[in-house]
């Protein structure tokens, strides 16, 4: 759930550029460049290329559907065609015959990226999302890191474990989400340069080797990995 207002949204649409990094090595992805501004249904940067997640996904704005991903153009071919190709029509994604083929665009400066993955007992309690001292010096690291960088983005996902309700644990993705933002800008890395998002429980790492697990302190100890933040760097030296 983007936590942003509509105005945040529409500067962070002009600036922000998503990182292109998998954990452990580059995605390589297609740089999409979308024509024009205004009511782009994908987040972009300030080349207007497309910003994609770490699984080389693009991030979509409050703007997007199924008709704005067909019709918002990206060169020859609606931007669709690269970020959901499953929707938009594949007759739309194909050049006539007769057409010149498109210029290729000049190819764009490589973003300099850091993916970094913090662990829940690193940054909050269990049940918690006030940042503890160890997770204070770990973001302190961070935005000293991002000052070496000329700054792009900065995204922050949180994630909780299966204990709760779906609704709590999206809520108290969030808030974890928003902690990490609030104590970055303390640091001095500008709010509209941070992005946040919960994802609740739905993307654990811990995968069944907990479900066995009856005695609740012991499963809870073997939950921790899932309750953690993503937080991601990105920029150009």
């Amino acid at each position: 759930m983007i936590k942003q207002t509509k105005k945040q949204m529409l500067m962070l649409a002009a600036i922000a550029s998503i990182g292109l990094s998998a954990p452990g090595a580059y995605a390589q992805v297609k740089d999409v460049v979308v024509d024009g501004k205004g009511e782009i249904p994908y987040v972009i940067d300030a080349r207007n290329v497309v910003a994609r997640s770490g699984a080389g996904l693009c991030w979509r704005t409050g703007y997007w559907s199924p008709a704005a991903a067909s019709t918002t153009l990206a060169g020859q071919f609606p931007v669709g065609c690269e970020c959901d190709s499953d929707i938009v029509a594949k007759d739309k994604c194909v050049a006539p015959v007769a057409a010149a083929p498109a210029p290729a665009p000049a190819p764009a400066p490589k973003p300099s990226a850091e993916k970094i993955k913090l662990a829940a007992d690193t940054l909050f309690d269990f049940d918690k999302a006030t940042l503890k001292p160890e997770g204070r010096a770990t973001l302190d690291d961070l935005a000293a890191k991002s000052k070496q960088l000329k700054l792009e983005v900065i995204l922050a996902v949180g994630h909780t474990d299966r204990l709760g309700s779906d609704a709590y644990n999206q809520a108290l993705s969030e808030r974890r989400a928003a902690a990490v933002k609030t104590y970055l800008v303390s640091k001095g890395v500008e709010a509209n340069r941070i992005y946040t998002e919960g994802k609740g429980e739905k993307q654990p790492v811990t995968g069944n080797k907990c479900d066995n697990i009856k005695n609740r302190k012991a499963l809870i100890e073997c939950l921790q990995p899932d309750r953690r933040v993503d937080v991601e760097v990105i920029g150009s030296k």
